[in-house]
């Protein structure tokens, strides 16, 4: 990772400001979430007032104890100002989006999609995660971070990177920045079992249906699966392990990428994507209106399990 400076008018714009709504995309993880309450945290520090605001819904187990502290319905006040992090546009925020259109804006963001025209953006697709980027924003305003805020941002940076499983070569900053939360009171210990402990006997019976589901496509390069609603009900969104279902898929020997339909409702799918080294799935995300990592990226689309899963090939058929 390259050396990142943290732009003079984001820090500006943070000094001047007095009241800020700190947004993240739709269906957050644990690095939209870290680092938002980390900011907010920061700016309650620096004097100002600031107000963690999510459309969720908390989908994933290791966020759902942090839904209580973000509002759906932010109230707008004289000189509110907003941050989007972990996603670069406002229609990524999800109902939040009519809300905040027309406020000035701020984005800090490490994915690659997104229009960041005409607002201050704190843009590096080299970060191993947003959490780093706010680590890196706390120090260029002279403070150093709490150990809850070092907690905070430790937890998003092990998520992002898969506790560092996806660090390759040249990620040597990635481990500088999780030695410095580490100085600061992050647990790596805690912070694991955090991510991987307490799951549900619920959570790995799902675990195995989705996996009896599992179809390979082009000589076992691609495997796809998917959730039904009736999971869904059975099981509810607290039943899902999607880190663990991901590994296990991407163990298999030759496959290159992953995608997992989940039907939310009678007419609408999420579809995770994963892949291992040189697939693209943000390429395929951006195709049907979503967006994320190279490696790691996901979409929302109107439709059912069958016809999105036929789409879906067919796009993996250009890479594969």
């Amino acid at each position: 990772m390259k050396s990142i400076t943290v732009p003079h008018n984001l820090l500006a714009y943070i000094r001047e400001g007095s009241t800020f709504l700190v947004a993240g995309h739709k269906e957050p993880d644990g690095d939209c979430v870290g680092s938002q309450l980390a900011l907010c945290s920061v700016l309650t520090r620096l004097g100002k007032r600031a107000i963690p605001c999510s459309a969720g819904p908390f989908k994933r187990p290791e966020i759902a104890p942090y839904a209580e502290r973000f509002t759906a319905d932010p109230h707008i006040e004289k000189d509110t100002q907003v941050i989007i992090m972990d996603c670069s546009s406002l229609e990524r925020t999800g109902e939040l989006e009519q809300t905040l259109r027309g406020l000035p804006l701020a984005i800090i963001d490490h994915h690659a999609s997104g229009n960041t025209a005409g607002h201050i953006a704190f843009l590096e697709p080299t970060a191993p995660s947003v959490t780093a980027l706010t680590l890196l924003l706390i120090e260029a305003l002279g403070l150093e971070p709490t150990r809850e805020e070092a907690e905070l941002l430790f937890f998003g940076l092990c998520t992002d990177t898969g506790f560092f499983r996806h660090i390759d070569y040249g990620g040597e900053v990635t481990f500088d920045i999780a030695s410095r939360l580490i100085r600061f009171g992050a647990s790596p210990k805690r912070t694991f079992q955090k991510i991987n402990g307490g799951k549900s006997l619920e959570s790995r019976i799902l675990l195995g249906l989705i996996l009896s589901r599992t179809e390979a496509y082009f000589n076992g390069k691609l495997l796809v699966s998917y959730e039904n609603l009736e999971d869904t009900e059975r099981f509810g969104l607290q039943g899902r392990d999607s880190d663990m279902l991901y590994q296990l898929l991407l163990s298999v020997a030759g496959v290159e990428a992953v995608a997992v339909i989940r039907q939310e409702s009678p007419t609408s799918c999420t579809v995770g994507l994963r892949s291992i080294d040189t697939v693209d799935v943000s390429a395929i995300a951006v195709q049907f209106g979503g967006g994320g990592h190279k490696q790691a990226s996901g979409f929302t689309a109107t439709g059912t399990i069958g016809p999105l899963k036929e789409k879906l090939i067919r796009a993996f058929a250009e890479l594969l």
